[in-house]
């Protein structure tokens, strides 16, 4: 359907373990306020074979893990497994695996980072969603020299200065031109622009794409 529609299917992101709000956390709510409700869906850590090869069969260049447990340290050793296997499978597929994060993989655990052990304990790339790495702390450029080459994949989204609300791309806080201007150095192969439940879809890729065509000229 894709193909006959003209698109590229690049990426696509699957859950590392079965979905639960981390402790004392609330559901996301959408653009009208209410919290979003999110189906029952396949995970890396009870499916993850159908999934490398569904997606291999689908043409994807990437497969992504969109989140996993890491709350205690048996979290993130469980996690790593899971995330090493996967790793092996989409190699033996001919696909590239990777870990999107948010920002509670900066936040440590046990006087561990979880994004630290990520990268030490795997070989798999990441997709650095630099917004989320931001409110974490952490400085994506810094990132990309201490692991040059791991980061093909980006996700694209603003913050604003108290780093609470996303905004479209240009409109926030985040240095996006410094970002950029590091994009070989991270080994960036394709951007997604991202703003989560925004009350303006249209508006909102519109603004970002126009900052990042005419002003970054990306």
């Amino acid at each position: 359907m894709l193909n006959g529609m003209g698109l590229s299917w690049k990426s696509h992101h699957v859950l590392g373990a079965p979905f639960k709000l981390p402790p004392g956390a609330k559901m996301p709510t959408d653009a009208n306020g209410e919290p979003i409700k999110i189906p029952p869906m396949l995970n890396l850590k009870d499916n993850m074979q159908q999934l490398v090869d569904e997606a291999a069969e689908g043409g994807l260049e990437y497969l992504v893990c969109a989140n996993t447990p890491t709350a205690t340290l048996d979290d993130i050793k469980s996690s790593i497994e899971v995330l090493n296997k996967t790793d092996e499978a989409c190699k033996k597929a001919g696909i590239v695996f990777a870990y999107h994060n948010h920002d509670m993989e900066f936040h440590a655990v046990e006087e561990e980072v979880p994004y630290g052990i990520f990268l030490s304990q795997t070989k798999m790339k990441m997709e650095l969603d630099l917004a989320w790495a931001t409110k974490g702390g952490k400085d994506p450029v810094d990132l990309f020299r201490q692991h040059p080459g791991r980061f093909p994949l980006w996700h694209v989204k603003d913050l604003d200065s108290a780093r609470e609300n996303i905004l479209p791309v240009g409109s926030g806080t985040i240095d996006y031109k410094r970002i950029f201007a590091a994009a070989s150095i991270a080994g960036m192969k394709h951007f997604f622009v991202e703003h989560d439940m925004p009350k303006d879809a249209l508006a909102s890729i519109t603004a970002s794409y126009g900052y990042l065509t005419n002003v970054l000229k990306v």
